[in-house]
């Protein structure tokens, strides 16, 4: 890419008169960077290395000593906002469409195997760039528009819904699911019932834009995740014990789950542990928390069977889980 053109679409400045006008490569790490490519300093005190290693353009944001005036130094107000200006000037350049979804439907299509020019945009600019960058023509990108910006789409639709239901629930528990869909048997997924319809939806999807795809064996996904424990506060294995902290990091989809788990396992004493900032009805199985450590507390002072936990994820427990196969309760 020629220099000029990368200072007109970032909204950039030149701050020295290098002798070089083009770059290669856009590099992050200054470990990888080769002669010609472009640096982004997220850290200053890797530029020394960029240069060394041969950046023809060192890409900043603060004030900074130029140590090599044949190359050239470009100043931004926000690297990240750079990248999202070069990144939606190629989404238009080579076509891209995208299509907005929640944040369940976008990790569940993380377990599903599609063609190349089908992406899912999980995780940070800098981190899902490269990929982005090289998406073939006419590429369809999945996003959650409170996960990544918006901006750096130009054509985004709304994901359908879908219109029935098209997954048949053969055998359930409250964490797995055994289910047939397009007379395919699907014995015992790690996906939980609550998560049925939002699969739907992506199968929809891709089904009335012909789009072919096959499901792996289903992970954990970070929401409505199960960590069985005993009595002493251990971790056990999955379905190996009658006590389950049940964590949900997005506090947008405990509306749901509490309904969910009031329907399906009426029988258990539930608990809620909601953070303190969470509207929420007084109740004799509603706790507040204000720190992790408060959490902890509720937990060993409470007797439940299930525990909703609110607002983390399980790295609060600070252990490794252990491998998970079989939830013994069913309804």
């Amino acid at each position: 890419m020629k220099l000029e053109n990368f200072i007109a679409l970032t909204q950039a400045k030149l701050v020295n008169e290098p002798s070089i006008g083009s770059f290669e490569n856009i590099c992050f790490e200054a470990a990888k960077v080769k002669r010609g490519d472009i640096f982004f300093a997220y850290d200053i005190g890797d530029i020394e290395l960029a240069v060394k290693n041969g950046a023809y353009v060192i890409v900043f944001e603060n004030e900074i000593a130029i140590s090599d005036n044949e190359i050239a130094w470009v100043r931004v107000d926000s690297l990240e906002n750079a990248l999202k200006k070069l990144l939606r000037f190629r989404m238009i350049e080579r076509e891209i469409v995208a299509y907005e979804c929640d944040e369940i439907v976008l990790k569940l299509s993380l377990e599903v195997v599609t063609p190349p020019n089908i992406y899912t945009l999980y995780g940070n600019v800098r981190a899902t760039f490269n990929s982005l960058w090289e998406l073939q023509t006419g590429s369809i990108v999945l996003f959650c528009p409170t996960l990544n910006d918006a901006a750096i789409f130009t054509s985004i639709k709304t994901m359908p819904k879908s219109p029935s239901d098209s997954i048949d629930i053969i055998e359930q528990t409250l964490f797995e699911t055994t289910f047939i869909h397009n007379n395919i048997f699907y014995e015992r997924q790690l996906l939980s019932p609550f998560f049925i319809p939002y699969l739907e939806n992506l199968l929809h999807f891709y089904e009335i834009l012909n789009i072919e795809y096959k499901l792996k064996k289903f992970m954990p996904i970070e929401h409505f995740e199960a960590v069985f424990i005993n009595k002493k506060f251990e971790i056990k294995n999955f379905g190996t014990s009658e006590r389950v902290l049940i964590f949900e990091p997005n506090s947008n989809l405990v509306k749901n789950q509490i309904l969910f788990l009031e329907h399906h396992a009426p029988w258990a004493n539930t608990i809620f542990v909601l953070p303190s900032d969470m509207p929420y009805e007084d109740a004799d199985n509603v706790y507040v928390y204000k720190s992790e450590k408060e959490i902890i507390n509720i937990l060993q002072n409470a007797k439940f069977n299930f525990a909703l936990i609110v607002g983390v994820n399980k790295s609060i427990l600070n252990k490794p889980i252990a491998e998970q196969r079989q939830l013994v309760f069913e309804f």
